[in-house]
């Protein structure tokens, strides 16, 4: 058979798929593994210098990335890479799967008619979008337990599991280094269906309760006949956050910029018409389930459906894919895309060489938006399935269960239906009704990859919102639609999000600690939950529930005391009348912390007390009987567990702690029974592959996650073969922490020789990628540190950095260089510390020269000062100089190109700025877009400016035009709302000076319909562009509207100046903040001071316009716009004196 991969976008040379193996042919679902060999772009090596990045902005919630280390550069020219690959197919779809690239499945394809119901990559290209870097479109990504997957670009663990009814499971399996939690999904195939099952199991073995979300990313290639469908139900979207909403399918007003009602009513804006996938009129400009009307990067996620289901129509393919999955689990229901407009190019062609564009389709299970995060409590399993499976020739379906899938199109009075089933179904009834009459009812076999029609005339008096269908197959049924079900109730369009106060506007305790779990819930980037409770407890030093998360706060810090003192407080306020609380957590959660300090009986009594409350039965009986196995009561170990078990019967460790303890007591079969339903629950569970097998996992942070769970039950000797596995040659970064663990082992056993023999080659080990995580690794390395190892200072002070104890890390990395640890990184983190957290930017700039004396290769580290540099103000022509000198370090990174270009562009030497960025490529971060376009319009315009100064109007032309048309090397486009108006008033100056007065009037009134910008990831009224849309009214000869305009200007700066300084609470990037703190309000007064400026500039009032420019240049040395008005100013002055 001749695989297709869809309508258009062909890549040459297509993935080639290897043919099942012959012993494979007995299988009604065939599974085999075999690599395949695909053109790739590949990675980078991670850089060696942990990010903290705690203001960072990722889909709306934190992009803290610490312990990952970071990949900020993809190779620009691909290889022929051999990728393992698992390959399962039966005799309707064919499914690949990539462990290496976090288990996504890269090819879902319908055997029947060659369609790729997923989207076909053909290449691997990844971009920097994902969280620690990489990421590859295309296929299906498992989002979890954030967007974009930590792992997305990360190996998983594989075990293909054939079942007895013939249906295969191939599972991936990963723990998440950033939280502890473990995710595995299974892609199942079974005999006789067409569709593809998802099975889901998330599990948390820490301690604590934690968040997560789940959104499976499907990407469908897309074009102008592609349409998105959902339930009929679906009346109203949102975007992230729910910070706005709209009416859908047809959106009646603006939605991400966009005014779709004017685009219904008076069509689509020339400015706004695609150059590629043009709608061809058939359905209308305001419709948002059509990918071409949709111009800009755009979610929207479904806001309350009752429907189980979502999927995507391929209407020039005649072909289609259903997702389905139960809704009162899985509300989560979105629409993503690029959009159909130059900025969208761009990210289809930095995302794949010729495989077209796509959108994402994507289903969130315990989550409907983004961010949305659900609990799952400490031992929990959450397990789901999620299905998906190829349609063809029905068209856009109505309904679609598990088993089929129905449209109906009714035109002119006459209902065209069609069914398409996931499964042979002979002698199925079909049930058409409205009003009690029945208008249809046949039996018919129906069978996979056939779709069955039937054309029914409909009465008079009966439309389509009357029609109920059912399907059934003997007593089964199948699908049923009605298009109002019985207590349907019409939707209500919902509220947006709103921001909530600072905590004290908050009026009542209640909504303070609401507020406090929310932004915890939703790890809010930049706003604090601590500080809600803290006002809490200052209105009330005893409120219980403050009081419980602020012992729960102080114990992910790892500040066991702080956190004993709140937790002890809300128990007496919980006991004050009544000795049996409600809750239980507090006491559990106490158990906890004087577990960690040792506190043992203390633990165990709180941990009983936990007990009292069903909800605390499962974790408080598991913790009791790691204390038992600590004591080596093996029988009460055995009895507390079983207790536990029963609460919670799929927690692995606790079963795998059962067995241990049944061994240990001597009941060994029962042991092997527990054992062997544990593997049936999780094949690639390292706990019991090593009990079962002796198998200790291979990559090292694995190992050092099931010697944790062995140290928590005493199990040190079992924990010590496990951590003598580790390798010294492991470059991942877990060895130095592998071998204090081992250290502290020896020690606890009494082995004094060998952990002190340890803790000497953990000193001497590669500290590259060591980033510790843990609170266990933290008391670990606490215990070195006071010994006087200066190793374990450093990697102390990484840890406390990261739980934002900054002053302590300071303290820790300062005592690492007292005790000889002087490499660049201690010196360069020291660096980041000393201008963040201190504000001191004489000593960080010191601590970053000593950082690049000690490693003067770092290209980051030689950035991060220069970025240094920029923020305290150092002369532009040092900063330029000193990049010039190392063309090595300045070439390597694109962050570091874009600075030389901007210090070009700022010292005049714009030429030289156009030659670097057209000579290279660039690779942009999505959120980050802009730097390097800026660079290029700004090179033109000055470059432009000064041919007009020279009375060269060609020239000017040239390099003006060249502005508005974005080379593709530079990686970025330009957003369809950014305010253009700036070069527009030059093109149309250039026109004018070369007597070409109609064209330059085209070019004003261009610039003068520019209304609004698009700047830092969100739209703006007023901007330093509008300055430029008045400045072309006055050109037409509207003197009127121009100073109007320049009034709004000056307005918005007033108003702005007097504004309280403050992030975006909905800011979904903040590309300013990603490395060194930034004063808000000298930002607010430069931003304000500068349009004040502009619009005094406006206004023909140069000498204040002069002045008020010279503050700005005074506040930031490096505002190129300043000095270029500056330089505006100066000739407009002397022009009016010559006049």
């Amino acid at each position: 058979m001749q695989e297709k991969t869809g309508t258009e976008g062909k890549s040459e040379g297509l993935l080639h798929l290897p043919d099942a193996p012959a012993e494979q042919h007995r299988y009604a679902v065939r599974a085999w593994q075999e690599p395949v060999v695909m053109r790739s772009y590949m990675p980078d090596l991670p850089d060696v210098n942990p990010l903290f990045l705690e203001k960072r902005v990722y889909q709306g919630s934190s992009g803290r990335v610490y312990p990952l280390p970071v990949i900020d550069h993809v190779a620009v020219e691909p290889v022929q890479h051999q990728w393992q690959a698992v390959h399962i197919e039966n005799e309707s779809i064919r499914v690949m799967i990539l462990p290496e690239i976090g288990g996504r499945i890269h090819i879902g394809l319908d055997k029947r008619n060659g369609y790729d119901f997923f989207y076909r990559q053909n290449v691997i290209k990844p971009a920097l979008v994902g969280l620690a870097g990489p990421w590859a479109s295309g296929g299906v990504e498992f989002n979890w337990p954030q967007h974009h997957r930590p792992a997305t670009f990360m190996p998983v663990d594989i075990d293909i599991e054939r079942h007895s009814d013939g249906s295969v499971t191939v599972w991936c399996s990963d723990v998440d280094r950033m939280s502890g939690l473990k995710g595995m999904h299974g892609v199942c195939l079974h005999p006789g269906k067409s569709y593809l099952e998802l099975k889901a199991r998330l599990y948390n073995p820490t301690p604590l309760t934690q968040t997560f979300l789940w959104w499976a990313n499907v990407a469908t290639r897309v074009h102008e006949h592609y349409q998105s469908f959902f339930p009929p139900d679906a009346k109203y979207v949102a975007d992230h956050a729910k910070r706005a909403i709209s009416k859908f399918p047809l959106c009646e007003g603006t939605y991400y910029g966009i005014d779709y009602a004017g685009r219904a009513k008076d069509g689509v804006p020339a400015e706004e018409m695609p150059r590629h996938h043009i709608p061809d009129g058939s359905y209308a400009a305001n419709d948002l389930s059509w990918y071409a009307n949709i111009p800009v990067p755009t979610s929207y996620m479904v806001l309350g459906s009752e429907g189980d289901f979502v999927g995507g129509y391929d209407h020039a393919a005649r072909a289609g894919l259903v997702h389905y999955a139960n809704h009162h689990i899985a509300p989560g229901k979105k629409q993503w895309t690029w959009g159909n407009h130059d900025f969208g190019y761009l990210w289809d062609r930095n995302l794949t060489d010729n495989d077209g564009p796509y959108i994402e389709l994507m289903a969130g299970v315990y989550t409907d938006n983004q961010p949305d995060f659900s609990f799952l409590a400490s031992g929990e399993t959450k397990t789901f399935s999620q299905f998906w499976y190829p349609i063809r020739e029905i068209g856009p379906p109505v309904q679609a269960s598990c088993d089929a899938a129905l449209s109906i199109a009714v035109k002119d009075g006459v209902a065209r239906f069609g069914i398409s089933v996931t499964s042979d179904r002979p002698a199925a009834s079909v049930k058409v009704k409205a009003g009690g009459q029945t208008l249809y009812s046949a039996e018919q076999d129906l069978t996979v990859g056939h779709p069955f029609f039937f054309v029914e005339r409909l009465p008079r008096s009966v439309s389509m919102e009357d029609l109920d269908v059912s399907i059934y197959q003997g007593a089964q049924r199948l699908l049923h639609y009605a298009h109002q079900p019985a207590g349907y109730v019409e939707a209500v369009e919902p509220a947006p999000a709103v921001e909530p106060p600072l905590p004290a506007d908050v009026s009542s305790a209640d909504q303070l600690f609401l507020i406090g779990m929310h932004l915890e819930q939703y790890r809010h980037a930049t706003r604090r939950p601590e500080d809600y409770w803290r006002e809490c407890l200052r209105r009330d030093a005893n409120d219980a529930r403050a009081s419980h998360a602020m012992g729960r706060w102080h114990l992910q810090r790892g500040e066991l005391v702080q956190a004993k003192v709140h937790l002890e407080r809300s128990i007496a306020r919980l006991t004050e009348l009544n000795p049996n609380p409600y809750d239980g957590e507090p006491y559990y959660t106490l158990g906890l912390v004087c577990r960690y300090l040792g506190e043992e009986d203390a633990a165990y009594k709180a941990f009983y007390k936990a007990t009292w409350n069903a909800a605390w039965r499962g974790p408080g009986y598991h913790a009791l009987s790691q204390i038992d196995a600590s004591r080596g009561d093996w029988t009460l170990a055995v009895e507390h567990a079983r207790v536990s078990l029963r609460m919670n019967a799929d927690d692995l460790n606790l079963r795998n702690l059962l067995a241990v303890a049944l061994e240990r007591t001597g009941n060994s079969v029962e042991a092997e029974q527990v054992l062997g339903e544990t593997r049936t629950l999780d094949r690639l569970d390292s706990w019991s592959l090593f009990l079962a097998e002796g198998i200790v996992p291979a990559d090292g942070y694995k190992r050092l996650a099931l010697a944790s769970d062995l140290m928590r039950c005493a199990l040190f000797a079992e924990a010590i073969i496990v951590l003598t596995a580790s390798s010294s040659e492991a470059l991942d970064g877990s060895n130095p922490i592998a071998l204090y663990t081992l250290a502290h082992c020896y020690r606890t056993v009494g082995d004094v020789s060998l952990a002190a023999s340890c803790s000497a080659k953990a000193q001497s080990a590669d500290p590259r990628y060591c980033f510790p995580s843990t609170l266990q690794e933290m008391l670990i390395l606490e215990q070195a540190a006071t010994a006087g190892d200066g190793m374990a200072s450093y990697y102390l002070g990484n840890l406390l950095y990261d739980r934002r104890r900054h002053q302590e890390a300071i303290a820790a990395w300062e005592q690492a260089l007292k005790l000889g640890v002087s490499f660049a990184t201690v010196w360069r983190n020291l660096g980041v510390a000393y201008f963040n957290v201190q504000g001191d930017g004489k000593r960080s700039r010191e601590a970053y020269e000593r950082a690049l004396a000690a490693n003067p290769a770092d290209a980051r580290i030689f950035y991060e000062r220069d970025q240094l540099w920029k923020r305290i103000g150092v002369d532009p022509v040092l900063r330029l100089k000193e990049l010039l000198n190392r063309p090595d370090l300045t070439a390597r990174r694109n962050d570091l190109s874009v600075e030389l270009a901007t210090l070009f562009n700022q010292a005049g030497r714009s030429s030289e700025a156009l030659d670097l960025l057209t000579s290279r490529p660039f690779q942009a971060w999505e959120g980050g877009e802009g730097l390097v376009l800026d660079q290029y319009i700004r090179a033109n315009l000055v470059l432009g400016q000064d041919a007009l100064v020279q009375s060269d109007p060609r020239i000017a032309v040239e390099r003006f035009s060249a502005a508005l048309h974005t080379p593709e090397n530079l990686g970025e486009a330009r957003h369809l709302l950014v305010n253009q108006s700036e070069i527009y008033y030059w093109l149309g100056m250039a026109f004018h000076m070369a007597g070409e007065n109609g064209q330059a009037r085209d070019w004003w009134q261009r610039a003068a319909r520019q209304t609004g910008d698009f700047q830092q990831m969100s739209v703006r009224s007023v901007s330093t562009a509008t300055l430029w849309t008045g400045l072309s009214l006055a050109m037409l000869g509207e003197e009127a509207a121009a100073q109007d305009l320049m009034r709004n200007i000056f307005d918005f700066a007033e108003e702005l100046h007097s504004t309280l300084p403050a992030i975006d609470y909905f800011a979904t990037s903040l590309p300013t903040m990603l490395l060194f703190e930034e004063d808000l309000g000298q930002r607010n007064k430069i931003e304000a001071t500068f349009l004040e400026a502009q619009a005094r500039f406006g206004m023909r009032n140069f000498a204040e316009a002069g002045r008020l420019l010279q503050i700005v240049q005074s506040l930031d040395i490096n505002h190129v716009a300043a000095q270029n008005l500056s330089r505006l100013v100066q000739q407009s002055a002397a022009s009016t004196r010559g006049r």
